[in-house]
Order: structure tokens, then sequence, then C-alpha cells
């Protein structure tokens, strides 16, 4: 199945399969012209995508294809996604000699696209990027729409471009071997594309709870290729975040960012923003955006699916509030929150008071 981006000079493609990593390398060499050539292809990854073949798949497949390739990789989780090892990876590149025709091709979770994409962007000024997602958080959402970066201590992807990549290539026969903790956590951003932005979707998750759980994969491929055309669209009309569409993408995700900066991410990304958009759920109800029901049938489904739905005790309101005013969507000083107005459908409330958050 094929999903197009489309960006003009930038567009490209989504390609969702099942079993086909191996075909990294032919369709990389189809993505390179007699004016921009590949001289090599780094691929970036880390402790999971070694442990598990994935890197060594995609690169035995490109240099199959006849583009030289070498494996780089990262220790995993978010603490990767910092400057210092942004750092350690520029310098490797340029020991390597990566040059301005090469490519990185991320192959892992969120933190590797977003890393490897940010390094991409930074080397040499900018060099190309092919994303090859494992994981279903980004598979439906971080490896699609160029937004790429690194955290600070206290704000999450604050340092940051967009970069889009040359393609995607998602493989979802790899979501048989997702731990339990990073399937939910891809199955949170998928019900925050429903309940915000898709009635269909959601309908669609709500009737497919078994196989869902379960990892059915043909299920799985018809919800990830419908995540991704959502999100593709999107970007097509606002692909730098300027018009305040792509905004709408961001549900659940102010209450999510500050749980992961205090829990210093140890949260997973996605089961922070299952927990968020239940939180801003509530909101929408305080303020007369959604009744009662429509809180329910949320929460119906995020229990079926085991996903959490309250934070944990440890965090104090106040101390999370504070990191809310740090986060991208704040502005003048006041918080903006993504918020239902019904099932499908959401919008940016502006200036809400900090005692009124909780």
């Amino acid at each position: 199945m094929i999903v197009p981006v489309s960006l003009g000079s930038r567009s490209y493609n989504i390609t969702i399969g099942s079993g086909c990593l191996q075909h990294a390398g032919p369709l990389l060499a189809t993505l390179q012209s007699a004016q921009q050539p590949i001289s090599s292809a780094v691929v970036l990854t880390d402790a999971n995508g070694l442990h598990l073949g994935y890197a060594e798949c995609v690169a035995a497949s490109i240099a199959d294809a006849g583009i030289p390739a070498r494996i780089l990789s990262v220790a995993a989780g978010e603490q990767s996604k910092t400057i210092e090892t942004a750092n350690t990876l520029w310098e490797m590149l340029l020991e390597d000699g990566t040059d301005r025709k090469s490519v990185l091709v991320a192959v892992g979770g969120g933190v590797v696209g977003d890393l490897g994409g940010f390094v991409a962007a930074t080397y040499a000024r900018g060099i190309r990027f092919f994303q090859v997602p494992t994981t279903l958080l980004a598979q439906v959402d971080s490896s699609v729409g160029g937004k790429v970066g690194i955290d600070l201590s206290a704000a999450k992807n604050m340092v940051g471009a967009f970069h889009q990549p040359l393609g995607v290539l998602i493989d979802t026969a790899t979501l048989e071997t997702l731990p339990e903790e990073q399937y939910l956590s891809g199955l949170g951003e998928v019900v925050k594309y429903g309940v915000s932005l898709d009635a269909d979707l959601f309908q669609l998750i709500e009737t497919h709870i078994e196989p869902i759980n379960r990892r059915d994969g043909i299920v799985l491929q018809k919800i990830v290729a419908a995540c991704c055309q959502i999100k593709a669209k999107i970007v097509a009309e606002d692909e730098h975040e300027t018009t305040g569409k792509r905004i709408l993408l961001n549900y659940g995700h102010t209450f999510a960012h500050a749980l992961e900066i205090a829990s210093g991410y140890t949260i997973l990304h996605g089961l922070a923003v299952s927990m968020g958009a239940i939180y801003a759920a509530r909101l929408a109800l305080r303020l007369g955006l959604v009744d009662d029901a429509f809180l329910q049938r949320q929460l119906d489904l995020h229990r079926a699916l085991n996903l959490p739905v309250e934070f944990p005790s440890e965090f104090e309101p106040q101390q999370l509030v504070a990191l809310m005013h740090r986060d991208k969507k704040a502005e003048f000083g006041k918080l903006r929150f993504v918020l239902p107005t019904g099932l499908g459908q959401c919008q940016v409330v502006e200036n809400i008071e900090s005692q009124h958050v909780f």
C-alpha cells in the first residue's frame, strides 16, 4: 500500500507492507538520480534494532542494491535524544567520510527517527534521510511529516527542524516482536487520531478491539494506513505548522510532554499521550466543549485496549502546569491546548488559566 505525502518538490511516498524490510535497498536505489546519486548509506539504529536484526537486514539490502552501507547505533530510549548523542554521531559521520551525497537511514522507533533526522538535517548543512520505522508509534506518527529533533532537559523536542525524508518504508511484521509496553504506546497515538481527527477510525478501533489486542496483521495494516493518510493530508496542508492545522495532531500532548519531562522520560510517549488525552477530554468537559457521554466513550476504549487513563499519583498538578508553560505551543506566557469538540473534531483553545488545567 502506498500513501503519498504531497509537498511539491519534497513529496514522497509511505510504503506499507508486511515482511518488506528486505525491499529497503531496491526502494532506496529508485530514489536516486543522475543529478542526485547516493554515494553511501548510514543505517542508524539502537540496541533494539541491532538485537532483532532489523538494521542488518536493511543494510544488507542496501548493499545488495549497489549502495555501500554501514551501521551506527545509539542506546535505546529517549535519553539518546540529546545534543551530546548528536555530536557523537556528527563526529562519526565525519570520520567515516560521509558526504553530501550520502543518505542516513533511520531504522527503529521514534527516538531513532527523530535523532537521525535531526543529525541528517544538520550534518553538512543537510543530507538526505530515509525512514524505516519499526515500532507502532513511529509507523503511525513520528516517521511521517519531517519533524526531527532532540530534547532539552526541561522541554521535549525543543531543538529541531523540518526535514522531510526521501521516503518511508513501514513493515508491520516488526510489530510482532514489539514489547507489550511499546505496542500500547503506539496504540495511544492511534486512538488520539480517532478521537480528535477521524470518527471513522475511532469506530474502526472500537469494532476491532480483540484483533487489535492480539495484533492481527491485516487489521494493523488498515490502522497504520489510516493514520498515515490522516497525517499526510494535514502535513500537506500545513507542513511547517504555520496555519493552525498541523497543531491539531497534538491532542493530549501538552499534558503528555509535561508528564514525560517530570518522569525523566521514563514514561513512554504514547502512554503519556494516552493519559494526556483523557485529561484533555476532562478539561474540554469542564469548558463545555464535550459532554459526559463523549468522555465515557473515550475512557471505555482506552480501558478496552489496556491503555492508562490516570497520571501516577507522585506527579503534582502544580509541577506539571509549570512544565506546560515551557511547551512549544505556549504563547505570550499563556497555555494553549488542543481540545476535542466532538468525536473526530478538535480545536485549539487559548488563554487557559493555570488553576483550570486540572
